[in-house]
């Protein structure tokens, strides 16, 4: 059964984290994606580690690296840049993540591409966009949240910002909107048989996260403060410690969950106050939680219609009964026969399923002779190209 994206080819130029783990999604979708890459300078996300297990690749290429075809190019070779000029006629989808410019120097910008497939659909990622007063300034996602107001309302009155253990502007924003943004180009070239040049900015998408508080801040002039909002711990709304020093949640903000909250640990006083209940009651959850562990405040709110849930850690979380009947951890074919456990596709569809094929490769396995040959390369050809270094 064909995925839902069957039919789509994508040629990906990005590195690290957002574009590769866009290009991950499309693929699972079915989408055909060809990663451009060097043969002798690894990205990143190769290199760290952990490692699978018997395997010289690390956890996270292998993840991110699923379903994909890789060819090695020195792109500096002119001859390299003939090489995807001739890709472009049937790959019909480009993602770059160079700085703007870059892939101008090398020949390969929208415009000489466009020229050889006018349907061409070409997306830019970028921390700050393509122009600007930033446009060209390195940055990674610590810098993109910071620059976007959110860090000035998240953490703690104390403590100030603090980092989470994700990657919100190269996940929510990078990867999420370059995803959005080409699915929503082919809709417009279905319709109108024309491509188009996507410009994807992690930074504006942050901006665009501040989607509840930033509307305020337009309106009234008014910052947000930390620990001072219903969402941000200046509410019941918030993480507590528990005795065997793990953490629950508490998410009740509407009045029927807040109810059975204060039921359960025997506060019916406390109802008509609501989740806004000042920093006196709140306090006092916080000595309750402290009363007992985490597992055994689980079996009591067990029950419960609360929005009550513990805070799990990573492997509890991946090896636990949502994930499994969710089919969030599933079993990706690799090398010599070999599965590698990997987090599977959020992506649910009753007709076109996700597939994993097979799990990402280390560059020793890119299928740079295989891609070649099907555009009438011949072996004498790969192998001259290979002693110049054009496949490196």
């Amino acid at each position: 059964m064909a995925g839902a994206l069957s039919g789509l080819k994508i040629l990906d130029f990005s590195t690290l984290l957002p574009g590769p783990l866009a290009t991950m999604h499309l693929a699972d979708m079915g989408a055909e994606v060809l990663r451009v890459t060097s043969g002798t300078r690894a990205d990143l996300v190769q290199t760290m580690p952990p490692y699978v297990p018997g395997m010289n690749i690390s956890a996270t290429a292998a993840q991110i690296g699923r379903n994909k075809k890789v060819i090695t190019l020195n792109l500096k070779d002119s001859r390299a840049v003939q090489i995807i000029k001739k890709l472009i006629r049937e790959y019909d989808i480009v993602l770059e993540q160079f700085r703007p410019g870059v892939m101008k120097k090398l020949g390969l910008d929208y415009e000489t591409l466009s020229a050889i497939n006018p349907g061409i659909i070409y997306c830019s990622l970028t921390g700050y966009g393509q122009d600007g007063p930033m446009a060209v300034k390195a940055g990674h996602d610590i810098n993109y949240l910071s620059l976007s107001g959110m860090m000035s309302y998240a953490g703690r009155k104390k403590d100030g910002p603090s980092l989470m253990g994700i990657q919100i502007a190269d996940i929510a924003s990078g990867t999420n909107n370059t995803i959005i943004s080409i699915l929503a180009a082919v809709i417009y070239r279905n319709n109108t048989g024309r491509g188009q040049y996507l410009d994807v900015s992690m930074t504006d998408g942050v901006f665009a996260l501040n989607a509840m508080s930033g509307p305020g801040v337009l309106a009234t002039g008014e910052n947000p403060k930390r620990e001072g909002e219903l969402l941000n711990g200046g509410s019941l709304y918030d993480f507590y410690e528990t005795k065997d020093g793990e953490y629950v949640s508490f998410g009740g903000l509407e009045p029927k969950f807040f109810a059975d909250f204060c039921r359960v640990i025997h506060r019916e006083e406390w109802i008509e106050k609501g989740v806004q209940a000042g920093d006196e009651i709140k306090n006092e959850v916080r000595e309750i939680m402290k009363t007992k562990t985490r597992d055994e405040w689980m079996s009591i709110f067990r029950e419960a219609d609360a929005c009550f849930e513990p805070v799990l850690s990573l492997s509890e979380a991946l090896n636990g009964k949502l994930a499994r009947e969710r089919n969030m951890v599933v079993d990706v074919p690799a090398a010599e026969g070999k599965t590698i456990r990997q987090i599977g596709s959020p992506f649910k569809f009753s007709e076109s399923p996700v597939e994993y094929k097979f799990a990402g490769r280390t560059l020793e396995q890119a299928d740079t002779e295989e891609v070649l040959m099907a555009l009438g390369y011949s072996m004498e050809e790969i192998e001259s190209l290979a002693r110049e270094g054009v496949l490196q």
